[in-house]
């Protein structure tokens, strides 16, 4: 019998799939090493916003993931169009007098984070990624399958391209194939809840603001934009009441928006498009195999109350970036699944960390035992009296302390 011929393969020494902010960054962060990186990207370019437009997703950046992207070399451009930062956070409790604020200004920091579009991650990223010779980027493009050979994986995109690689990385979000293709579990527990998101004009200035207050169904977020007057919203709710939200039409909606946020910042005088997605926590029972390495999504989820889901995944990116930097430099196989263990271990007590305390606030928060209302409540206000209680959090949720990679932790920012 004739076989048909291979077609012959690019070589690579890293394969990144995935388009979104956790693989733009992976790919930026392992083609600053010098590596020969191909960025497998499903998607086509989006066309460029309207002058004025608002993504209606946004991120809040932390001062860790500042510095990682200002390492990878995009934050320039992020900084030039980030949409806010927040130098002060309010959080209360609806049901109970609990409250507590954190303020920038304690730890001699000039702000707690930064508001940046989805897109304006992506875009700087992107322009990154065409500055480095090494990066190859494959767009549209996607992952039909792979067979190892050798010392490389052979990797077959569905448009008929076939690439080598000696290290796989999956960054292609929660629906990840190439977690599929490598037959790792998944364990998905949705929280039988949506996030409602939206921009909005209000009646008050948010003054560098983030606040939330925590509802019987799910948190309610303001997160400050550029304009004083303007701020993101994430209202987490059943999904039955989602639906009621995203049918009502603005001025209802602004309204029950004002009620839901004890009108802190009067009344909502503009409502932007409205869009809900559900939210789930979710793990891989492994970030690694020989020559495939998870990041982001395509390896956790969380629930946005801290708004950490991207933070997570970048520093998942450069954790990953730094270990095979550190297996480079040794003369080490930079997919051998020793190395890659090195990966998983620090990333997974991380990830899980943030993922349990998550679900911790969630049930707690959720709860409607008068019992749990009022040790909550009087455990927000107890935290907001302790001033070392509160910088330790403040410097956590900042990426000021932890297990961060080197890339997170100079100071070149924030």
């Amino acid at each position: 019998m004739i076989r048909p011929r291979r077609t012959e393969s690019a070589e690579f020494d890293v394969a990144v799939i995935g388009g979104g902010v956790v693989g733009l960054a992976a790919a930026a962060l392992l083609g600053g090493l010098g590596l020969r990186v191909a960025a497998v990207e499903a998607g086509a370019a989006a066309p460029p916003p309207a002058p004025g437009d608002h993504d209606l997703r946004v991120y809040a950046v932390t001062c860790a993931s500042a510095r990682l992207l200002a390492h990878a070399g995009a934050w320039e451009e992020v900084e030039r169009r980030r949409r806010g930062c927040f130098r002060r956070m309010e959080v209360w409790d609806a049901h109970s007098r609990g409250r507590i604020c954190f303020d920038s200004t304690a730890l001699a920091e000039p702000t707690l984070g930064y508001i940046v579009e989805q897109r304006v991650l992506c875009d700087a990223l992107g322009a990154r990624l065409r500055q480095l010779p090494e990066v190859t980027v494959m767009r549209p493009a996607s992952l039909q399958s792979w067979e190892s050979v050798a010392e490389c994986l052979e990797v077959t995109l569905q448009e008929g391209r076939r690439i080598s690689a000696r290290l796989l990385v999956g960054a292609d979000g929660a629906a990840s194939r190439v977690r599929t293709l490598a037959g790792i579990g998944y364990e998905r527990h949705g929280y039988n809840q949506e996030a409602v998101v939206c921009n909005v004009r209000t009646e008050r200035p948010h003054g560098d603001t983030a606040f939330q207050r925590f509802l019987s169904q799910g948190p309610l977020a303001f997160l400050p934009l550029d304009d004083a007057h303007k701020s993101s919203i994430v209202w987490s709710t059943s999904p039955a009441h989602a639906r009621r939200l995203l049918a009502l039409d603005p001025e209802d909606f602004g309204s029950e928006l004002a009620n839901a946020f004890e009108q802190r910042l009067g009344r909502v005088l503009e409502v932007g498009q409205r869009a809900a997605f559900e939210l789930a926590r979710a793990r891989a029972e492994r970030y690694v195999l020989p020559r495939v390495a998870l990041a982001g999504d395509a390896a956790h989820s969380i629930h946005p109350l801290a708004g950490q889901g991207a933070n997570l995944g970048l520093l998942d990116a450069a954790t990953l970036a730094e270990v095979v930097g550190q297996a480079v430099a040794a003369g080490m196989d930079i997919g051998a699944i020793r190395t890659l263990r090195r990966y998983e271990r620090w990333r997974t007590g991380e990830n899980r960390l943030m993922q349990t305390t998550m679900d911790g606030f969630k049930h707690l928060f959720g709860s409607e035992l008068k019992t749990v209302r009022w040790l909550r409540g009087a455990g927000l206000s107890l935290t907001d009296r302790c001033e070392p209680a509160k910088e330790m959090i403040m410097r956590l949720a900042m990426g000021l302390s932890g297990d961060l990679p080197a890339a997170a932790r100079v100071r070149t920012i924030c």
